[in-house]
């Protein structure tokens, strides 16, 4: 094998690898040999095609698979024998098979950019103090009254805030029925919000058995695409009307909410702690955004643009994928493809240089993964998606999605180490500016 690099730019090699003859020769020969004991010619017994007449009728077909096998096999060879440190797929071009019987192909590839840490440790980092108010204690304790209060039909009364009504409903757009907007024994939280302010406001004052129409104008960029856009008038038909008989407040409601819970009081720690603990976990984002910025500004350097390119299809690709499963396309949702490569730009660069800068740190430190951070982070999805850690080693038994997953790992733990290094100024939450994007 041949190899010949060149600079296309700071960040982009081209790779000009030529292979032996000999070695295109073998390929070439298993290849029609191969092909000789499947097909069938007029006038040939099958396995008995004259190697040119196999040329004359299959060549195109056979160079083409022989020259991505030759590329397949000896590309990531010449990639070590030429120590390029490559940092994305290649872009492979002018390949071909030339007269002296070799093959030869181009590889342009983006490589790891070259730079010095500037300070990473001890960085400042605004963060506004934590606290539990008594308010928002009363709305959890408040909530779970109502989750567990019991119900009861109400006869003769109209439906007040408070309420459940059960309902049943069709949507019309110019007085067509929407077959996907239809309801039956639907319940309605009324004065929740849950279900538009406009359709639980009509139903107050209803009673059981009384009929309401509505029509509500949904706005262009409405979540639901199907109701999107349009004016829907909503037939109702109360087929019922429910409230809540609330428990009282007391030690009794807070065994009923758990037997580890002794009285009111030891329920009223345990939210305070888990409601603290919830806004802990939020601030780590904000905490780790804050952080990412601080060591972006405070270094300079270029970044490979097919690996901008590519962070810029795979978060295209994954709005994609959550239209789809809302039965959209990005055409269908409004989105163009060009103004998307556009939008993303910004924050693709960012995070291709802010993963350069944790590798960086990473190897400065020495820091890697572990079996037992893997371990934590499968028990961690056991406990999100409620499942048994051996289901979820399952889920990521296959190389293409363990390595991302380890990848997301290492630069959890390189975030921590810089956090837990980091010089954190307390703010009063009070204290917040405009600006604050918390």
């Amino acid at each position: 094998m041949q190899i010949n690099v060149e600079d296309v730019s700071s960040l982009t090699k081209k790779m000009i690898i030529t292979l032996p003859e000999a070695q295109v020769s073998q390929e070439l020969e298993s290849a029609y040999k191969k092909l000789n004991s499947e097909v069938s010619l007029k006038g040939f017994r099958k396995g008995k095609v004259p190697r040119q007449v196999l040329e004359k009728n299959y060549r195109p077909k056979v160079e083409y698979e022989v020259a991505e096998k030759l590329i397949q096999d000896t590309y990531f060879d010449a990639l070590e024998k030429s120590k390029i440190d490559a940092v994305v797929h290649p872009d492979i071009r002018e390949q071909k098979f030339v007269g002296d019987g070799t093959f030869a192909y181009t590889a342009e590839v983006d490589v790891r950019p070259q730079f010095e840490l500037a300070e990473y440790k001890g960085l400042e980092i605004e963060q506004t103090a934590l606290e539990v108010t008594d308010e928002e204690i009363a709305q959890e304790l408040e909530a779970l009254r109502k989750q567990m209060a019991p119900l009861q039909s109400v006869e003769d009364r109209a439906i007040e805030k408070g309420h459940l009504a059960v309902v049943d409903f069709q949507g019309y757009h110019n007085g067509n029925p929407i077959k996907q907007v239809v309801g039956e024994n639907y319940s309605v939280d009324v004065g929740s919000g849950q279900y538009g302010k406009e359709f639980e406001e009509k139903l107050l004052g209803l009673k059981k058995g009384e009929e309401a129409s509505q029509e509500i104008d949904f706005p262009e960029n409405f979540a639901n695409p199907i109701l999107a856009g349009k004016k829907v008038e909503f037939k109702i038909n109360v087929k019922d009307v429910k409230e809540r008989v609330l428990p009282a407040l007391d030690d009794e409601f807070a065994k009923e909410v758990g037997n580890e819970f002794a009285d009111l009081e030891a329920l009223t720690t345990h939210i305070r702690e888990k409601k603290l603990q919830a806004k802990k976990d939020a601030q780590r984002g904000d905490l780790t955004d804050k952080l990412m910025r601080v060591l972006i500004e405070t270094h300079d350097f270029e970044i490979p643009p097919r690996l901008v390119a590519y962070e810029i299809e795979a978060m295209i690709k994954e709005l994609e994928s959550n239209l789809e499963r809302q039965g959209m396309t990005l055409e269908a949702a409004g989105f163009n493809r060009d103004a998307l490569v556009e939008q993303y730009k910004l924050a693709a660069q960012s995070r291709v240089k802010g993963d350069f800068l944790l590798k960086k740190v990473a190897e400065k430190e020495g820091l890697k993964l572990e079996n037992e951070d893997i371990d934590r982070g499968f028990k961690r999805i056991s406990e999100q998606y409620n499942m048994p850690v051996s289901e979820v080693k399952k889920y990521f038994s296959s190389r293409d999605d363990l390595l991302p997953f380890m990848a997301e790992l290492l630069n959890e733990k390189i975030l921590t180490f810089l956090l837990d290094a980091a010089k954190m100024k307390i703010v009063p939450a009070a204290a917040k500016g405009v600006s604050d994007p918390q």
